[in-house]
């Protein structure tokens, strides 16, 4: 008997242990740095600055103050693709948060909280095939709203592009970059926008050539799903954005993301990658790049991470080869 106790106890001291880390790990943020080869020979290159699921709330002045400090990495352009709330209370942040970049180029796209409160919701949902299968329609239809309009008019006042289901163009400095998004696909509000007969011209800038020189185009989604990357795909866009997965938010060491809450593979759940892969050859050009946000934060609810660190990233676009 003392013998099972001591394994007992000694197994409820590791559950804690873990638990605690888990509780710390959530809150030291990461500025990730990424190269990007996909320019063509003699572009200067052009740094993008990633942000995704802040999960904002009035209890995550650390997370504002620490969003405000990555303006000190000077970037060309932010992207912002999505969930900046989790409660209404997090409008007021959020506008503090992005205050310093509000000078700069930018675009963005909603997610699912942007949209709608964030709910308690059992964590074992995220194992099914489709966490989405076993929720209630009629609670799912009661769940409160957030100040979405609110969340657009903040960064469409800054100077961003709304890409929910639209085409655009940035002005970097004299040089424009195409871009094309959807709205939040894992609520299904996605429409792939159709081919524009005129691309917006954003002032008509010298357009920043892709590595086939061609107009560098960008792809930003919250959810990465498989039908809105093919798409991407399939329109010329070089680079695509998203966010929504935490990088599986609790990973095993050495084995990675258990879940990505989409339909994407678990290898892709956070970081750059192709889409689809890369030739067999190692030959690129059929392959979008596809850069994967592991977010900021988490629901309130689960305020972990494991394996997992939250993350802002800055990409450097740069010439291929």
């Amino acid at each position: 008997m003392p013998a099972a106790r001591n394994a007992v106890l000694g197994g409820l001291a590791a559950g804690a242990g873990l638990l605690g880390y888990a509780l710390i790990e959530a809150r030291l943020p990461v500025l990730r740095r990424v190269d990007v080869p996909v320019l063509a020979a003699g572009q200067r290159p052009l740094t993008i600055l990633h942000l995704s699921d802040l999960h904002l709330t009035d209890h995550t002045e650390a997370r504002v103050a620490w969003v405000r400090g990555l303006a000190e990495a000077h970037p060309d352009v932010v992207v912002n693709t999505g969930d900046n709330l989790s409660f209404a209370s997090g409008l007021e942040p959020l506008s503090r948060a992005l205050e310093p970049f509000a000078h700069l180029p930018g675009a963005f796209v909603l997610g699912d909280h942007d949209y709608r409160t964030t709910v308690f919701k059992l964590p074992t949902r995220y194992l099914r095939r489709d966490p989405r299968s076993g929720d209630d329609p009629e609670q799912e239809a009661a769940v409160e709203p957030l100040p979405w309009r609110e969340v657009r008019d903040l960064q469409t006042g800054a100077g961003w592009v709304d890409l929910s289901n639209a085409r655009g163009a940035l002005d970097v400095g004299g040089r424009r970059v195409e871009l094309v998004g959807v709205d939040d696909p894992h609520v299904d509000r996605d429409a792939f926008p159709p081919p524009a007969l005129v691309v917006p011209s954003a002032d008509d800038g010298e357009p920043v050539l892709d590595r086939s020189g061609r107009p560098l185009r960008l792809g930003l989604m919250h959810a990465p799903y498989r039908r809105v990357l093919d798409a991407m795909v399939a329109d010329g866009v070089e680079l695509a954005f998203a966010g929504h997965t935490h990088g599986g938010q609790l990973c095993l060491p050495g084995y990675g993301a258990l879940v990505t809450n989409c339909d994407l593979d678990r290898r892709r759940a956070s970081g750059l990658s192709h889409w689809p892969d890369a030739h067999p050859e190692g030959r690129e050009a059929d392959a979008m790049f596809l850069h994967v946000s592991a977010g900021l934060g988490t629901s309130p609810y689960t305020p972990v991470r494991v394996a997992c660190r939250p993350e802002a990233t800055l990409l450097t676009l740069r010439p291929a080869g």
